[in-house]
């Protein structure tokens, strides 16, 4: 076990550092700077900005003075925002983003996989179709949608949310609901069939000769082996959940960290993006080594070589 998170951690440092260089190279390929605007600089102003921030070294110096700073856990100044750092900007947004995200995960868990067991459990009857007819809806109709006719009927038309903002408990309703939408129609079909791949194996047919019983039977050899791809897919979600979603913060205003990333491509604040993506990035490959461990714990035939494989 120690071996074997010590080599993954290895990987993710790796494949961290290639994210780091790939995601500083194409911001330097893009056309313009980062203080290019409607409103031109003199030449003197734009001279001092680029000293200030060491864009007049060449591109090689810039990588390794960003890549020091890196290996520090520094991502360096906002060039939009003078005086403030892009650890703080995450620091300011991390925490709305972590709430609203936690609480669209647990929605995922808590819907998405019971949904999916009524529904493999009804096969062929109506609860399966229902089931299924609302979980297609949800994975065609794209979040902004969701997100919008959301707002039209329960804020603007019944006036039982705000339309934006965090100011009281109803604000997090519809974010929740536009986040984890799609996800939990996602889920509970995943978890329908591979439930019903799983109830149709040979181990399952003895444990019902046996006389077994049926809630046995479902939750202890069927559920916690048809949740290896459940598991699989909730952790890139996990990852994706609780490091914001760039439309549904724009839309309800939320000052999360998707947000703040759409708003530094708007301003060209590179160092923005880059430290940004990079902060995804490292959540992704924690969630994604912790989906690995949680395989031994579902199936212990499952080894850690085989997972790393």
């Amino acid at each position: 076990m120690f071996t074997y998170i010590l080599n993954r951690l290895g990987m993710m440092l790796v494949t961290l550092w290639a994210i780091v260089t790939l995601t500083f190279f194409l911001m330097h390929a893009v056309p313009g700077g980062p203080f290019v605007s409607e409103r031109m600089l003199a030449p003197e102003i734009a001279a001092a900005l680029n000293a200030k921030y060491g864009l007049n070294l060449p591109i090689w110096e810039q990588y390794l003075n960003y890549l020091g700073r890196i290996l520090t856990f520094d991502l360096g100044p906002s060039f939009k925002y003078p005086g403030v750092s892009i650890n703080s900007m995450i620091a300011a947004g991390l925490p709305v983003t972590l709430q609203t995200g936690l609480l669209a995960v647990i929605c995922v868990v808590a819907l998405g996989v019971p949904l999916g067991v009524i529904a493999a459990l009804n096969r062929n009857r109506w609860p399966d179709t229902t089931v299924m007819f609302i979980a297609t809806l949800g994975v065609a109709i794209p979040s902004y949608v969701i997100a919008t006719v959301s707002i039209y009927v329960f804020a603007l038309r019944l006036g039982w949310v705000p339309t934006f903002g965090l100011d009281d408990w109803r604000g997090y309703f519809l974010p929740v609901f536009a986040l984890s939408g799609f996800w939990i129609s996602f889920v509970s079909r995943l978890t329908r069939s591979s439930l019903l791949e799983t109830l149709e194996q040979d181990y399952m047919v003895t444990a019902r000769a046996k006389g077994l019983r049926k809630g046995q039977i479902l939750f202890k050899h069927g559920l916690r082996n048809s949740l290896l791809p459940v598991v699989t897919v909730l952790g890139p979600v996990v990852a994706n959940l609780i490091t914001g979603s760039f439309v549904i913060e724009q839309i309800f205003a939320l000052p999360g960290i998707g947000r703040q990333f759409v708003l530094s491509i708007t301003n060209r604040d590179y160092t923005a993006i880059m430290g940004i993506t990079i902060f995804y990035a490292a959540i992704l490959m924690v969630m994604i080594l912790i989906v690995d461990l949680l395989y031994v714990w579902l199936d212990p035939r499952i080894k850690l070589t085989k997972a790393a494989a």
